[in-house]
């Protein structure tokens, strides 16, 4: 089994950024926050205490995700 991809310096950091597997995941994520967010903003009439409160929320949530997701062990294979 191949190690995942990973990065040190900026420039690998850039590739991998822009790495058309990572598109493929991260502008399906942006396109769902952009929707959230919309909604929270422009969408919903909420008062303005909740949309700063779920403004704060959506992004914590999507990167708390992230980090789970990239730091998630897989069950060994026999």
């Amino acid at each position: 089994m191949s190690s995942p991809a990973g990065w040190a310096t900026a420039g690998e950091a850039v590739r991998l950024w822009f790495a058309p597997t990572t598109l493929r995941k991260t502008l399906k994520i942006a396109a769902v926050v952009c929707v959230i967010l919309s909604l929270i903003n422009i969408g919903l009439h909420l008062p303005v205490p909740a949309r700063v409160v779920m403004n704060f929320l959506v992004p914590f949530c999507v990167s708390s995700i992230g980090v789970l997701s990239a730091t998630r062990r897989r069950p060994q294979e026999d």
